[in-house]
């Protein structure tokens, strides 16, 4: 049980942590395109030659 007292004070330590990041990224726009990572992942950055 003595533990208890160290490890519900750690979960309770690293959850804010957690959420303390999680707001950290709203606030400087980590979330606003979310799909323009996806699209310039597979986008084409040089156009393919074609063998004629």
């Amino acid at each position: 049980m003595e533990v208890m007292v160290i490890l519900v004070p750690l979960a309770i330590l690293l959850g804010g942590a957690g959420l303390a990041g999680f707001l950290w990224s709203l606030k400087n726009g980590q979330y606003d395109d979310l799909d323009g990572a996806a699209w310039r992942a597979i986008a084409d950055d040089e156009p393919v030659e074609t063998k004629r």
